[in-house]
């Protein structure tokens, strides 16, 4: 008896135990849900990289061709300018004067040529009748219709005509050459003036100005630069190894320092055909098909040419 009790008390135990137990397996040997991704055959590119400077194809230093005062500058380095703008004015008034006494000289000069003309026109006149009285008294003379003593004079006047119309050729020359020094003077002067203004040798960019008004200018000193828009690249030193794997005309991006997070794209535009010898390295142009928002020439960059795609 006290045993079948006891089976009654503890039985109810059991089942619950055993259904817990059971719930328990089934948890612990649920099969796991497994994800396959999708995925799908792509080539893959494989790349040289390079590091370099930013760089103009085309660059130039606009300067004065004279010595003089810069008077006023128009431009500001950031600003784009389109060829044969005014870029500067030096002071032209010494200029202006000398260009003015220039052109006064040339204007004496020319009168002189022509009152020298008008003298030689009038020497020959003389001549030619001196000649004529010479001829005449000399066949008087043959028949004693003259005497000797005018037919001296006629020829003593024949020389002098010949005498004089030789002083005229002489000063024609001389006023003729004083009119050609005179007009090389005044072409000089006036391309003085000229240069005192500064016009862009083309279109472009101002990256750097030199120079404030007041500022005296010599021949050749740099007032500005300026560089061309048209092809603006990366001049990227890449590994002698990859000489053969790289090419003209070859995408590449182009990873600026400044924006290290973002690609720009670019294509091979040259390769130089020498290796430094420290480094063994050599020069690869990529030319910068989009250039960042803020950008300056000679910032460092990375360039990533692309030589190959190989498909797994």
């Amino acid at each position: 008896m006290k045993l079948t009790s006891l089976l009654r008390r503890i039985l109810p135990w059991f089942i619950v135990a055993g259904i817990a137990g059971f719930a328990v397996y089934k948890l612990k040997v649920k099969p796991a849900e497994v994800i396959v991704p999708n995925v799908t055959q792509s080539d893959v590119t494989t790349e040289v990289m390079g590091t370099g400077t930013l760089e103009a194809r085309v660059k130039t230093t606009v300067s004065a061709r004279i010595q003089e005062r810069l008077a006023e500058v128009l431009v500001d380095q950031g600003d784009k300018v389109k060829a044969g703008q005014l870029l500067a004015r030096l002071d032209d008034a010494e200029i202006k004067q000398q260009v003015a006494i220039a052109e006064a000289t040339l204007a004496a000069a020319r009168q002189t040529a022509e009152r020298v003309s008008a003298d030689l026109a009038r020497s020959e006149a003389v001549l030619a009748q001196a000649r004529l009285d010479h001829k005449r008294l000399i066949g008087l003379l043959a028949s004693n219709a003259v005497s000797q003593t005018d037919t001296d004079k006629a020829v003593e006047a024949l020389h002098v005509a010949e005498a004089d119309l030789k002083r005229s050729h002489a000063a024609i020359a001389e006023a003729q050459g004083q009119v050609l020094v005179a007009e090389k003077t005044l072409l000089y002067r006036k391309e003085q003036m000229a240069f005192t203004q500064i016009h862009a040798p083309y279109d472009g960019l101002i990256i750097r100005r030199d120079r404030d008004p007041g500022d005296m200018l010599v021949p050749g000193g740099a007032l500005m630069e300026i560089i061309s828009l048209d092809e603006i690249w990366v001049s990227a030193w890449v590994d002698e190894t990859a000489i053969s794997k790289v090419a003209a005309g070859q995408m590449a991006r182009i990873v600026f320092r400044s924006e290290s997070d973002k690609n720009y794209p670019g294509v091979v535009s040259r390769i130089g055909r020498e290796t430094d010898r420290e480094t063994r390295e050599f020069l690869v142009d990529v030319r910068v098909n989009e250039l960042p928002k803020n950008w300056t020439i000679g910032q460092r960059a990375e360039v990533y040419i692309q030589t190959e795609q190989v498909r797994p």
